[in-house]
Formats: structure tokens, C-alpha cells, sequence
């Protein structure tokens, strides 16, 4: 599992591809305060545009959203600003500050629920890492490259990174002050051309637990098949993921998941069968035929250890509103 260095923190030669982007990532999660956030920005320089998207899980069970979009032709890294939000990197590999002060759109987690209030918010965190910067720099090997791997290629990026991390800081909600003490969560980055229409499906998990075990990868549904990718980090040392067994229970609807039975294999023969119980969904993302359902979800291990999570489901649907792949 490659281990990458600090200079892919910052912003990568731009290719003459359209699509090309280079995004960040971030998630997080509080039990305490039942709060956290999942937010990305992504520069698309040959497209000229910088955007943001803030998601913010509010205590008592809400979802608050911030959208912005501004023009951006050159590349920046250290410090990214999109209307109210601001990514500040402290340290590259290790340590980000991300702050919000504005209005957000609150809604109920109900698939299809479209009423929305305004509610302010403060965000004032910080991401610490607690793993090495694990991925792919996306440059070619010189091997051959799977029917699957060659099938994704040009859809979800080129080269990638994923961390865990602790955060520390507050979320003011309406003037109420939650300070996070025990939230953890990922951070990635990617590069690279970016088409979200392509995969026929993806299976997205960010998984930490508080002493020392964290999972992250995809599950990735193509022409040929279903390309596995990830990686976990048990007790200080990391692995590649070989393949991601999910049965997942789903609500009436057919499409939002309520239960995920997974059992994470990895490249050296161990197997991690985890349950994660499904705490709210949000329908975060729709365009065409594309629906991706981002699931929040309190995981258990060995009957005796629990985290938190991202568990998050992109379905193409059919002309009827069903799951071109169905859910397994």
C-alpha cells in the first residue's frame, strides 16, 4: 500500500482534459454532540470554475447545506476560499483548519424532502492526522492494468490520497456552541479528470474506530466489473484492500440503505466483518439518472468495539426510478 509524501498536498500539473479536477475532501463525525460534517471543494482550472459543497450533520437529526461556485482558472492549495468557507492547510499530510460563518439550508434526512429553513452556523475545526497519507500519485506503473481499473479510468480521478484524523474545534448552531472532543474522521484528495455520470454504481466507505483501526475505499461498479479499492490501517500498519463482500438492508423504497454487512478483506488474507447501522441518509446528489444517497452510520466490530462512519451509495436509476445494478 503506497505511502505518499507531502508534496502531493499540494496542487498537481493541470492536463488538457476538460473534466480535469483537483478536489478535497473532508469528513468528520462527534458522537458526543451528534454533530459533523462531510465537505469537499474542487477546482476544475479548464472548465474555469472553484466550488464548494458543506454538509454539516446537526444535532438532532437535521442536515444543513452550503453551495457555492465561483471563477478559477489558476490552481491553488494552501489556502482554498469559496464563498463563507475556508480550508487552511496548517501542516501538508498533517494538519488542516477549515472554517464556515453564514447561513446554511436545513432539511429533514427523508429521501425526497425538499423543505428547507435557514439556520446559522460557526464552524471553527481542526483535522490532525493519524495515518500516513495512503494511496496512488497516479502515474503509470508499467504492468498491466485490470479490465476494471482500465473501465474507471477517466471517471473518479487519477491519482488519490486518504487520511485518517482526529478534529478538534466547535459548531455553533443558532447560537449554541458543541465543542467536539471524540470526533475522528477522513480527509482525501484527488486528481484528475472527473465525470460523475460514468461509474454504473459505487459502494463509498470512510470507517474509524478510536483505537487505532480505520478503513476507507470504494467499490466500484463498471462495464467490466466491480473494481475493489481501499485500504485499512490496523494498529500502525496499513494494507490494501482486496475486495469489499457488502449485503446491504434497504428501506421500503428500495434504494436507501438501513443496514450494511460488510466484510473488508485485505491483500494480506484478513477479513474485518463489520455491521453498520444506518443513523440518517442523506440524498445529496442528482443529476440525470445519478442519485447518491450519503449514509451516516455507527459501525461494530467484534461485538465489543464501535465507530462511525460514512457509508455512501451512488445508483444510476432507470427510466422507473430503480438501480440500474441492483443493491446487494
Amino acid at each position: 500500500m503506497p505511502i505518499l509524501d507531502a508534496r502531493h498536498d499540494l496542487a498537481h500539473p493541470v492536463e488538457g482534459d476538460s473534466a480535469w479536477s483537483e478536489s478535497y475532501y473532508f469528513n468528520a463525525y462527534d458522537p458526543g454532540t451528534d454533530s459533523g460534517l462531510f465537505s469537499r471543494i474542487g477546482i476544475r482550472p479548464n472548465e474555469g470554475t472553484m466550488d464548494v459543497g458543506l454538509s454539516l450533520w446537526l444535532p438532532g437529526g437535521e442536515l444543513g447545506e452550503y453551495r457555492f461556485v465561483k471563477e478559477q482558472r489558476e490552481m491553488v492549495d494552501s489556502v482554498l476560499e469559496v464563498g463563507a468557507v475556508r480550508y487552511e492547510m496548517l501542516e501538508a499530510v498533517q494538519s488542516w483548519r477549515l472554517t464556515a460563518d453564514g447561513e446554511v439550508q436545513a432539511r429533514e434526512c427523508v429521501r425526497g424532502e425538499t423543505v428547507t429553513h435557514p439556520v446559522a452556523v460557526a464552524l471553527d475545526v481542526r483535522f490532525d492526522a493519524l495515518t500516513p497519507a495512503i494511496g496512488t500519485d497516479g502515474q503509470p506503473r508499467g504492468g498491466p492494468r485490470s479490465a476494471e481499473a482500465a473501465a474507471a479510468a477517466g471517471t473518479v480521478g487519477k491519482g488519490h490520497l486518504e487520511q485518517a484524523g482526529c478534529w478538534t474545534g466547535s459548531l455553533t448552531v443558532d447560537g449554541v456552541r458543541h465543542e467536539w472532543r471524540d470526533a475522528l474522521g477522513n480527509r482525501d484528495r484527488s486528481w484528475g479528470p472527473r465525470r460523475w455520470g460514468g461509474p454504473k454504481m459505487w459502494r463509498w466507505f470512510s470507517i474509524n474506530f478510536a483505537d487505532g483501526l480505520h478503513f476507507g475505499g470504494i467499490r466500484l461498479g463498471t462495464e467490466a466489473g466491480d473494481l475493489h479499492r481501499g485500504w485499512v490501517w490496523d494498529d500502525g500498519r496499513a494494507a490494501s484492500v482486496a475486495e469489499w463482500r457488502v449485503r446491504t438492508e434497504l428501506a421500503d423504497d428500495g434504494v436507501t440503505h438501513r443496514v450494511v454487512h460488510l466484510d473488508v478483506v485485505d491483500k494480506e488474507g484478513r477479513t474485518y466483518p463489520l455491521r453498520g447501522d444506518v443513523l440518517r441518509v442523506a440524498d445529496i446528489g442528482r443529476a440525470g439518472g445519478t442519485m447518491v444517497n450519503e449514509g451516516l452510520a455507527r459501525w461494530s466490530y467484534g461485538g465489543t468495539r464501535t465507530g462511525y462512519g460514512i457509508c455512501e451509495y451512488l445508483h444510476q436509476l432507470d427510466d422507473a426510478g430503480r438501480p440500474v445494478v441492483p443493491v446487494a
